[in-house]
């Protein structure tokens, strides 16, 4: 089954395993030790993100080790890009229109003053 990106980045302990892995190739026991849960519940995280293209197998002698391919985590940032530069564009406009309030309570108050 191929799973997407999103799936696995969902789990906090896939996110770690990514992080770990991210640094250095480590064997499936090296990143089984990072973790308080079992090496089984760390074999099946790392499935779902082999499953997702973010982590490659490489077999060397009796050890696999698991390799980080980051590049499909350009999925995320892109997906999140659109939402970034929408609420950039809506701050923007939130600080126009402020500093064009703020321009008449000085024109306001100097016409006030100008009064008494």
């Amino acid at each position: 089954m191929r799973r997407d990106v999103f799936q696995a980045i969902a789990d906090p302990t896939r996110r770690k395993i990514i992080n770990v892995i991210s640094k250095q190739a480590l064997s499936l026991n090296s990143v089984a030790e990072t973790f308080s849960v079992s090496r089984q519940a760390v074999s099946k995280h790392i499935k779902i993100l082999t499953e997702c293209g973010l982590i490659v197998m490489r077999q060397q002698g009796r050890e696999r080790y698991c390799e980080a391919r980051l590049k499909k985590l350009n999925e995320v940032a892109d997906w999140v890009e659109q939402y970034r530069m929408h609420w950039e564009q809506r701050v923007d406009s939130l600080e126009r229109y402020l500093d064009s309030l703020q321009s008449k309570n000085k024109k306001y108050g100097k016409q006030k003053r100008n009064k008494k």
